[in-house]
């Protein structure tokens, strides 16, 4: 059974990459936004906007997947 402590700490940081993940995309909207408004082309930014929402996503996953690992030590402790 993982150690619950250690899966806390876990949780924190996921819970730290997912905001920082989601205002990276934010800020690359925007940016895509400007480049439009100027004229540049912006297939690359959009490709990495697309990147950083696939890797936001597998953040979260990882998230939910530390959740369920705690509420199953919480049901067993409980029991």
């Amino acid at each position: 059974m993982p150690d619950p402590a250690l899966e806390r700490v876990h949780l924190a940081k996921a819970e730290r990459d997912i905001a920082e993940g989601e205002e990276r995309i934010t800020r690359q909207m925007l940016l895509i936004e400007r480049m439009n408004q100027e004229g540049h082309d912006t297939a690359e930014a959009e490709r990495l906007l697309l990147t950083l929402r696939e890797v936001l996503a597998e953040w979260q996953a990882h998230r939910e997947e530390i959740l369920r690992v705690l509420e199953r030590h919480r049901v067993l402790r409980s029991s």
